[in-house]
């Protein structure tokens, strides 16, 4: 019987990412799966705090082995925007074409274009907390190219790539995005936990 471990979300596409990377090694449970109908708020101002605050509001509340992340954008040109407000950088979240105007209309035509996606995994195992951390450097596009992942997929050009996230297969995009490093980290630690 494989562990559990609830992943404090209900965005199928982190889901479908995550599910990806853990395999049969642990079976993972979503927010749906234990009844929680909450919307954790997150407060935080970094991203260490928003991961921290989704793992606590279920270990708090359900007793269970847990993890939440929390990832963004991070543009150099920008001052590190749109960072922890990824989501609502346009105002409404998960509006994926509105923030993507909004990056590339405030980039304009700025030649310095590096950014990096990073993403913080707070996990609580046997009523302790382990951070987690995955970056992965690249550049913003002009335009948008690509209809898979979400997000600012599109315009993100991982370096050493000639073609966006959103351009990737599933399988190519889990072998080096920042949430797939973090991944790699925090099931390292699982496996010394057997």
């Amino acid at each position: 019987m494989p562990y559990q471990l609830v992943f404090a979300t209900n965005n199928r596409h982190k889901l479908d990412e995550v599910a990806a990377k853990t395999g049969d090694k642990f079976k993972l449970l979503t927010l749906d799966d234990i009844g929680c109908t909450d919307d954790i708020e997150e407060t935080g101002s970094t991203f260490h705090e928003n991961a921290s605050i989704k793992s606590h509001y279920i270990f708090d509340h359900y007793q269970l082995d847990c993890f939440g992340d929390d990832s963004g954008l991070e543009i150099n040109a920008l001052n590190g925007e749109p960072g922890i407000y990824s989501a609502r950088y346009a105002g409404t979240h998960g509006n994926h074409d509105a923030n993507i105007k909004k990056v590339l209309a405030k980039l304009g035509d700025n030649p310095n274009r590096t950014a990096r996606f990073r993403t913080v995994i707070s996990l609580i195992w046997k009523g302790e907390e382990h951070f987690f951390e995955g970056t992965v450097e690249g550049t913003i596009r002009h335009e948008r190219s690509g209809a898979e992942g979400f997000g600012y997929d599109p315009i993100f050009q991982p370096d050493g790539y000639e073609i966006t996230f959103a351009e990737m297969e599933m399988e190519e995009k889990n072998a080096i995005s920042h949430r797939a490093i973090a991944m790699e980290k925090l099931l390292a630690f699982l496996k010394l936990q057997e």
